[in-house]
């Protein structure tokens, strides 16, 4: 029984060590292909070819194989003569946007905005299909900034909305040129909430004391552990209210066939509501849009992949080290036999 415990000990302590140099392997390796590795990675993909290829394969079930190759042929030749007059046709750029409370997805889109704008130019278009409940509004003031740099440049700006596009979501739909929404999609929301706790009762009842001191008369208007006042409420409602004035600005500057009174309440309105309220231009999907454009333009999905920080680096490589390791340990003490 000595021996066992004895040769179970060595056993852990080398299964041990074998663990830590797999981590520190696994880390070092992951450094080196991140610091090779520039800001992130831009992704084109012509959405044509994958249409073409649904539409060659739904052919060759329900028409007649000759047809389908005559086609085909058709569809080459046209190509080849494309390329022999030059240049390219009109395209369009596809982005997706899916938000989140922080508005973290505009360093994406601040980069595949930059990518686009370096090559399209006034017969182009850019389509941004936009998925978002809202969140902070300086997160969302520049996500729509990033989308005015489009139009800016005199280039087409649509905004399409398959599922929600409320509050900051709406901030940016707005901006485009032209907005399209699924039927029982939700949008508006043009109004600004904030909500705080307080528990500055339950910590006098168990004879705790805050002090809070502030340089300004408001530095601070509500808190959460201090003890809040009746001017401090006035001051946090009249900044909302501020921020609400600037939203509306925003909006009937950008959509003026809006009336701003009726629809800046807050209240939300599915796409064909919404169209009624002048909030979108036309109901559709996003699907149904990018169909009536592969006959006459190119269409270009567009994405940015930004690099992960360290420390993401270093908890994924952990992450996925350990349990490497993890399973790699299940396997050999399965196949262990200790001796009877």
């Amino acid at each position: 029984m000595e021996f066992l415990i004895d040769y179970g000990s060595f056993l852990l302590k080398g299964v041990t060590l074998l663990v830590l140099l797999m981590i520190a392997v696994g880390i070092i390796t992951s450094l080196k292909k991140g610091e090779a590795q520039e800001r992130g990675k831009l992704e084109v993909n012509r959405l044509n070819d994958k249409y073409d290829h649904m539409h060659h394969q739904m052919s060759a079930l329900l028409e007649n194989k000759k047809a389908v190759k005559k086609t085909d042929k058709q569809k080459k030749k046209a190509k080849k003569a494309e390329a022999k007059v030059g240049g390219r046709k009109a395209t369009t750029f596809l982005v997706d946007f899916h938000g989140d409370m922080q508005a973290k997805q505009v360093a994406r889109l601040r980069e595949e905005i930059s990518a686009i704008l370096t090559i399209a130019n006034d017969q182009d278009e850019v389509l941004v299909r936009v998925e978002s409940g809202g969140g902070v509004i300086h997160g969302y003031g520049l996500a729509a900034s990033q989308l005015d740099r489009v139009r800016k440049k005199g280039i087409k700006l649509t905004i399409a909305v398959d599922k929600v596009a409320a509050s900051g979501g709406y901030m940016m739909a707005c901006v485009g040129d032209k907005i399209i929404a699924a039927p029982f999609a939700i949008l508006g929301s043009i109004g600004v909430v904030a909500q705080l706790p307080n528990i500055n009762r339950l910590l006098k009842k168990h004879d705790v004391d805050v002090e809070m001191h502030t340089a300004g008369e408001y530095k601070r208007t509500l808190t959460m552990i201090g003890e809040n006042t009746d001017e401090g409420r006035k001051k946090f409602v009249e900044d909302l209210q501020e921020a609400h004035e600037l939203f509306k600005t925003f909006v009937a500057e950008h959509r003026p066939q809006v009336d701003i009174e009726k629809i800046a309440t807050g209240e939300i309105w599915f796409g064909n509501q919404a169209i009624d309220n002048k909030l979108v231009d036309e109901v559709m999907t996003s699907d149904e849009y990018i169909l009536t454009q592969l006959d006459e333009r190119e269409v270009y999905e567009v994405r940015f992949t930004p690099k992960k920080s360290l420390s993401e680096r270093l908890g994924k490589t952990a992450e996925n080290t350990s349990v490497q390791v993890t399973d790699r340990l299940i396997e050999r003490l399965s196949e262990t036999r200790f001796p009877s």
